[in-house]
């Protein structure tokens, strides 16, 4: 799984007809660089997620890749490559809380 933000939405009017009704996320991975962090840094690069918990932009969201997107999403036989399987309310790395939701 990973850590990601959701940064915006995307709109795709023409798409695979499995994915019609599907919300496109904006999301970028998170990464803590060193032990010692204190907070999470955003990583270089994007991805573009099936959304189906609802989150919206800003919001810290779990994201699953591969055959597990595929089984996450309602539909099994859906062309995903990374679902949202969980919108984020807390991390805690050992009593030292790196993220807190608003």
């Amino acid at each position: 799984m990973i850590l990601a933000r959701v940064e915006g939405s995307t709109v795709a009017t023409k798409k695979n007809p499995r994915m019609t009704g599907s919300k496109f996320l904006v999301v970028r991975p998170l990464v803590l660089d060193s032990p010692a962090a204190q907070a999470f840094k955003p990583g270089a690069s994007t991805l573009v997620v099936v959304d189906t918990l609802g989150a919206g932009e800003g919001d810290v969201v779990l994201v699953v890749q591969g055959s597990s997107a595929r089984l996450a999403a309602e539909d099994k036989d859906t062309p995903v490559d990374a679902v949202v399987v969980g919108i984020v309310d807390t991390v805690d790395l050992g009593k030292k809380i790196v993220y807190h939701a608003p």
